[in-house]
Protein backbone atom coordinates (compact mmCIF):
# COMPACT_ATOMS: atom_id res chain seq x y z
CA UNK A 1 0.00 0.00 0.00
CA UNK A 2 1.23 3.69 -1.08
CA UNK A 3 1.91 5.86 2.01
CA UNK A 4 2.54 9.90 1.45
CA UNK A 5 4.82 11.13 4.34
CA UNK A 6 6.32 14.09 4.97
CA UNK A 7 10.59 13.89 4.73
CA UNK A 8 13.65 15.25 5.77
CA UNK A 9 15.72 14.22 3.11
CA UNK A 10 17.89 11.75 5.65
CA UNK A 11 16.89 8.36 4.56
CA UNK A 12 19.68 6.76 1.53
CA UNK A 13 17.02 5.80 -0.59
CA UNK A 14 15.55 9.13 -0.78
CA UNK A 15 18.75 10.66 -1.49
CA UNK A 16 18.97 8.29 -4.47
CA UNK A 17 15.59 9.22 -5.89
CA UNK A 18 17.14 13.03 -5.70
CA UNK A 19 20.37 12.28 -6.99
CA UNK A 20 18.45 10.56 -10.27
CA UNK A 21 15.92 13.06 -10.77
CA UNK A 22 18.42 15.71 -10.70
CA UNK A 23 20.36 13.56 -13.71
CA UNK A 24 17.43 13.23 -15.47
CA UNK A 25 16.89 17.10 -15.47
CA UNK A 26 20.53 18.10 -16.92
CA UNK A 27 20.05 14.90 -19.39
CA UNK A 28 16.95 16.73 -21.11
CA UNK A 29 18.15 20.56 -20.68
CA UNK A 30 21.19 21.97 -21.16
CA UNK A 31 23.49 23.80 -19.08
CA UNK A 32 22.48 27.53 -17.37
CA UNK A 33 18.51 26.20 -18.12
CA UNK A 34 17.93 23.49 -14.99
CA UNK A 35 15.97 24.84 -12.15
CA UNK A 36 15.75 21.69 -9.87
CA UNK A 37 16.31 22.27 -6.54
CA UNK A 38 19.03 20.24 -5.32
CA UNK A 39 19.23 18.94 -2.14
CA UNK A 40 20.28 21.90 -0.06
CA UNK A 41 17.33 23.75 -1.87
CA UNK A 42 14.46 21.11 -0.62
CA UNK A 43 15.74 21.85 2.77
CA UNK A 44 15.18 25.37 2.65
CA UNK A 45 12.48 26.35 5.52
CA UNK A 46 9.99 27.65 3.06
CA UNK A 47 9.88 23.69 0.87
CA UNK A 48 7.84 20.76 2.31
CA UNK A 49 8.80 17.21 0.76
CA UNK A 50 6.68 14.65 0.89
CA UNK A 51 7.64 11.02 -0.29
CA UNK A 52 5.70 8.04 -1.54
CA UNK A 53 6.53 4.61 -0.01
CA UNK A 54 5.72 1.13 -0.72
CA UNK A 55 6.42 -1.30 2.35
CA UNK A 56 10.05 0.25 2.91
CA UNK A 57 11.01 1.08 -0.85
CA UNK A 58 10.50 5.15 -1.95
CA UNK A 59 8.39 5.33 -4.88
CA UNK A 60 8.72 8.97 -5.33
CA UNK A 61 8.97 12.59 -4.36
CA UNK A 62 7.30 16.08 -4.41
CA UNK A 63 7.80 19.44 -2.77
CA UNK A 64 5.84 22.43 -2.09
CA UNK A 65 8.12 25.62 -2.29
CA UNK A 66 6.14 28.54 -0.50
CA UNK A 67 6.38 31.73 -2.80
CA UNK A 68 6.49 35.17 -1.55
CA UNK A 69 3.37 36.29 -3.36
CA UNK A 70 0.96 33.78 -1.50
CA UNK A 71 1.50 31.37 -4.34
CA UNK A 72 2.88 27.55 -4.33
CA UNK A 73 5.54 25.96 -6.68
CA UNK A 74 5.38 22.04 -7.11
CA UNK A 75 9.28 21.34 -7.06
CA UNK A 76 11.06 17.56 -7.73
CA UNK A 77 8.47 15.14 -8.72
CA UNK A 78 9.90 12.21 -9.71
CA UNK A 79 8.66 8.38 -9.50
CA UNK A 80 10.98 5.79 -8.82
CA UNK A 81 11.75 3.87 -12.61
CA UNK A 82 10.50 0.68 -10.29
CA UNK A 83 7.11 2.29 -9.15
CA UNK A 84 6.31 4.06 -13.21
CA UNK A 85 2.63 4.09 -13.79
CA UNK A 86 0.93 3.05 -10.10
CA UNK A 87 -0.32 6.57 -9.70
CA UNK A 88 2.59 7.50 -7.45
CA UNK A 89 2.93 10.68 -9.15
CA UNK A 90 -0.47 11.71 -8.53
CA UNK A 91 -0.57 10.60 -4.86
CA UNK A 92 1.69 12.94 -4.94
CA UNK A 93 0.81 15.62 -6.60
CA UNK A 94 -2.65 15.23 -4.38
CA UNK A 95 -1.12 16.29 -1.28
CA UNK A 96 1.07 19.30 -2.91
CA UNK A 97 -2.26 20.55 -3.76
CA UNK A 98 -3.78 19.98 -0.42
CA UNK A 99 -1.38 21.05 1.01
CA UNK A 100 -1.56 24.20 -0.98
CA UNK A 101 -5.25 24.33 -0.48
CA UNK A 102 -4.76 24.04 3.31
CA UNK A 103 -1.93 27.15 3.36
CA UNK A 104 -4.38 29.27 1.38
CA UNK A 105 -2.74 29.62 -1.50
CA UNK A 106 -4.27 30.99 -4.18
CA UNK A 107 -2.04 29.12 -7.26
CA UNK A 108 0.05 26.66 -7.97
CA UNK A 109 2.64 26.71 -10.61
CA UNK A 110 5.54 24.82 -11.75
CA UNK A 111 8.38 25.04 -14.27
CA UNK A 112 9.50 22.24 -16.43
CA UNK A 113 11.93 21.55 -19.92
CA UNK A 114 10.55 20.61 -23.09
CA UNK A 115 11.02 17.28 -24.94
CA UNK A 116 9.51 13.93 -25.21
CA UNK A 117 10.62 12.53 -21.80
CA UNK A 118 8.05 15.31 -20.17
CA UNK A 119 5.19 13.98 -21.68
CA UNK A 120 4.14 11.76 -18.93
CA UNK A 121 4.54 14.47 -16.62
CA UNK A 122 2.84 16.87 -18.60
CA UNK A 123 -0.24 14.86 -19.30
CA UNK A 124 -0.12 14.35 -15.29
CA UNK A 125 -0.35 18.02 -14.85
CA UNK A 126 -2.82 18.93 -17.32
CA UNK A 127 -4.88 16.06 -16.31
CA UNK A 128 -4.97 17.20 -12.98
CA UNK A 129 -6.58 20.92 -14.45
CA UNK A 130 -2.93 23.00 -14.75
CA UNK A 131 -2.95 24.83 -17.33
CA UNK A 132 -0.01 26.40 -19.91
CA UNK A 133 0.65 30.10 -18.96
CA UNK A 134 3.75 32.53 -18.68
CA UNK A 135 6.80 32.55 -16.34
CA UNK A 136 6.24 33.54 -12.29
CA UNK A 137 8.76 34.83 -10.01
CA UNK A 138 12.24 34.88 -11.14
CA UNK A 139 12.05 32.30 -14.30
CA UNK A 140 12.62 33.63 -17.31
CA UNK A 141 11.13 31.72 -20.62
CA UNK A 142 13.42 30.05 -22.87
CA UNK A 143 12.89 27.04 -25.87
CA UNK A 144 14.06 24.69 -23.14
CA UNK A 145 11.44 25.56 -20.02
CA UNK A 146 7.55 25.83 -19.84
CA UNK A 147 4.90 27.20 -17.25
CA UNK A 148 2.09 25.33 -16.04
CA UNK A 149 -0.45 26.88 -13.31
CA UNK A 150 -3.64 25.91 -11.37
CA UNK A 151 -6.33 28.29 -9.15
CA UNK A 152 -6.63 27.07 -6.48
Amino acid sequence: MLQIREDDLSAPPVRALLALHLAGMHANSPAGHVFALDLSGLQRPEVTVWTAWVDAEVAGLGALKALSDGRGEVKSMRTHPDHLRKGVAAAILERIIDEARARGLARLSLETGRGPALGPALALYRKRGFSDGGPFGEYVASDFNQFLHLDL
